[in-house]
């Protein structure tokens, strides 16, 4: 999976490409544990990302509660694949999504 972090002041967009799995939902969480102090707004863009696992699922879910305790957070691109996939997780109903 690539990440291309794209910051904008407190706005931070992180660009997703590949898959979001069990091996590369680390990296990410590593990357937002780093990257989220003094952000305000975390957008997302996943409209190159193929596939998310629990994996995945669990990292974006941990960056929306803190994102609640210190701004906004949106996904942003989803393909059909990953929106069916919020959907039957119950995530459509946690995350904003545009």
């Amino acid at each position: 999976m690539t990440i291309t972090p794209i910051k904008n002041g407190t706005a931070l967009t992180l660009k997703l490409e590949g898959r979001l799995d069990t091996i590369t939902a680390p990296e990410l969480e590593a990357k937002l544990k780093t990257d989220l102090d003094g952000i305000e707004s975390l957008v997302f863009d996943l409209s190159a990302l193929d596939y998310i696992s629990s994996a995945g699922l669990r990292v974006l879910l941990s960056a929306q509660k803190r994102m609640n305790l210190q701004g906004e957070m949106k996904i942003t691109g989803a393909s059909d694949i990953i929106l069916e996939i919020f959907e039957v997780t119950g995530f459509c109903d946690i995350l904003t999504i545009e």
